[in-house]
């Protein structure tokens, strides 16, 4: 489990999130949206242990973030999070990267090469495996990232948004249906972000909606949609957020064609 509690941050005077609190339970995906700039990946960072946060506390499975040197140890043996932007070593392979991740999580040997070679199977990166990283496009980097994280086989998964950056329809279809046979088959929690809905509609149990810093809302996928009367997420974000977007545009469109006639 995954508790976030009173969790406030800020960068120099400017606050960025403002009493956080929630809970992940096992077997969960949580995708945690809302507009560029609310605080997405900052709320991340904190779960990931990579910052601390300026109040409140993140603990895993009972153990608080960075309290000891023992407990961010207990608690990095079954977290993995991947940055929305990874580093890549240079001069390395695909396959030799995700080889020497899965060594550092004492992946059985056997178990490692198996699972290196179905997942760039999966994909589609089998045909450039054995090329250096440094050769790969954007979605393919996008996609040996998102392979580093698989082949932990860690119990916590927290990704920033895994869902962007280049990756293609196939890529998504695959990250998707892995993602819901992790948390429905072998119980595992999965906590991601993105500025998209409807590309976590699909794979989310919840989703936290966060704007300027704050949860909006923290609800069921059907109880959001539902509540903003939306027959999609995208749809009920907007209501809830982004009301005056479609007043916006009429004016916007109004003064475009006056434009054309004036023309």
């Amino acid at each position: 489990m995954i508790e976030v509690s009173n969790v406030f941050h800020h960068y120099g005077l400017r606050p960025v999130l403002q009493d956080i609190n929630f809970e992940v339970d096992a077997g969960q995906t949580l995708a945690i949206i809302g507009p560029n700039g609310t605080g997405k990946t900052t709320l991340l960072d904190l779960m990931s242990g990579f910052a601390s946060p300026a109040e409140g506390t993140v603990s895993i499975n009972g153990r608080v973030r960075r309290s000891s040197v023992e407990n961010e140890l207990a608690i990095r043996q079954e977290t993995v999070f991947l940055p929305a932007e990874p580093w890549f070593p240079k001069n390395m392979t695909g396959r030799d990267f995700l080889l020497g991740v899965g060594e550092l999580w004492s992946v059985p040997v056997r178990r490692l090469f198996e699972h290196a070679d179905r997942l760039l199977s999966v994909f589609q990166l089998d045909a450039i495996g054995d090329s250096d990283i440094s050769a790969y496009s954007t979605g393919q980097r996008k996609k040996i990232g998102l392979c580093s994280a698989l082949i932990c086989e860690a119990s916590i998964l927290l990704l920033d948004e895994p869902f962007s950056g280049g990756l293609d329809p196939a890529g998504l279809t695959a990250m998707k249906q892995i993602l819901k046979y992790l948390t429905e088959r072998q119980d595992r929690t999965v906590v991601l972000t993105s500025p998209v809905p409807e590309l976590v509609e699909e794979v989310a149990d919840e989703v936290l909606i966060l704007n300027e810093g704050t949860i909006l809302k923290h609800d069921t996928v059907e109880n959001v949609k539902r509540d903003a009367e939306a027959p999609t997420l995208d749809e009920a974000l907007r209501k809830l957020i982004f009301p005056e977007t479609e007043h916006e545009l009429r004016d916007y469109f109004t003064y475009e064609m006056a434009g054309e006639v004036a023309s």
